[in-house]
């Protein structure tokens, strides 16, 4: 395939959309990617914010939106150990973000953001009227493509399906001539 976009068909014509369609997921996965590092950093990297009280504190955003929430259990959980809870959603972004820019384990990073996204949508954003204005469950929305589909292009998954094709190929080959 050319950077143009196009590809040869059995005709000798050319399927532009269908090459490009390929590429559609690459801005939402940088996109996500990006953010998702720049979350987890943000979090890791401030004090107050891995503080279980006092302004700016994960403590304090939790008691807040406790009665809110849709389901409370979950921040009960979370104010056990605000502290630890920051760390494990800090690295678990960073953890996201860099799998949905490598493209490595795709699916399995889209699940864990899906996944944070729901949980912040039914604690901390559940609230947001109209529910529209809260931004959880249009990330949690625009991770869904990327658990169907991974990563299909520029990704390590896609390289290491290439490598054990060509594996696959050869052993196949080596297997006739014995």
């Amino acid at each position: 395939m050319a950077f143009t976009g196009r590809t040869e068909t059995v005709g000798g014509g050319t399927d532009r959309r269908s090459a490009l369609s390929r590429y559609a997921l690459l801005p939402l996965r940088v996109f996500l990617g990006v953010t998702f590092v720049y979350a987890g950093l943000d979090k890791l990297t401030d004090s107050a914010f891995l503080a279980s009280s006092g302004p700016g504190s994960l403590g304090e955003l939790m008691r807040a939106a406790r009665d809110s929430a849709a389901i409370p259990g979950l921040v009960d959980l979370a104010l056990k150990s605000p502290v630890g809870f920051g760390y494990v959603i800090g690295i678990g972004e960073l953890a996201v973000g860099i799998g949905t820019l490598l493209g490595l384990f795709a699916r399995v990073a889209a699940v864990g953001g899906a996944l944070i996204s729901l949980s912040l949508w039914l604690t901390v954003s559940w609230a947001t009227t109209p529910y529209y204005y809260g931004n959880d469950l249009a990330y949690l929305m625009a991770w869904l493509p990327l658990v169907l589909a991974g990563a299909p292009m520029f990704s390590a998954d896609a390289a290491l399906r290439r490598r054990r094709r060509r594996r696959g190929r050869r052993a196949f080959r080596g297997g006739l001539s014995a």
